[in-house]
């Protein structure tokens, strides 16, 4: 039985769209930070402390999904916003640029051994103008999303191209 390590409603429904059956157990791992790593390293290492804290839990016998993402401008993180403030922020940065999504993938198999991998995904943002953004802020979606939008929501219309893996936007590169 695949086990997600997860409660993203992204990750679930990519899932279940995919036809996998699985289980989800969320990890509430620490996602703070750690000072100096690289976007990359910080997916990969927060995809793997979910993937291990659920397998050491419930892993026996069982495969184990774990994953991170976070979008990156200007070698800058961005995370969920905090409030409207700082949604509309993270729009007015990506409007007309491009950015990288960066999913950290963790799969633990039963005998204990890990898979890992880190895809990036290059998106880039029409322009935007002031308008726009505060009637896409109006409708909610932006908040508990890194980087402030949805790609498979509203936020279609925010995106003029993805380079790479469209579910890696969404949250898990179903492909790799």
């Amino acid at each position: 039985m695949l086990i997600l390590a997860s409660r993203s409603p992204r990750r679930i429904d990519l899932l279940n769209r995919a036809g996998v059956e699985f289980e989800i157990k969320p990890s509430d791992s620490d996602e703070t930070p750690v000072p100096g790593e690289t976007p990359e390293e910080q997916a990969l290492r927060l995809a793997t402390v979910k993937a291990v804290d659920i397998a050491e839990k419930y892993g026996q016998g069982n495969i184990v999904l774990g994953a991170d993402t976070i979008v990156v401008i200007d070698g800058r993180t961005l995370g969920k916003p905090r409030d409207r403030a700082e949604g509309r922020q993270m729009l007015e940065t990506l409007s007309g640029r491009p950015h990288v999504v960066i999913t950290g993938v963790c799969i633990i198999c039963p005998d204990g051994r890990r898979i890992t991998k880190a895809v990036h995904s290059s998106v880039s943002f029409r322009s935007l103008s002031a308008g726009e953004i505060e009637k896409y802020l109006d409708t909610g979606e932006p908040f508990d999303r890194a980087g402030s939008y949805a790609i498979q929501g509203i936020g279609a219309f925010l995106i003029d191209r993805v380079d790479g893996s469209y579910t890696n936007v969404v949250g898990l590169p179903l492909k790799e």
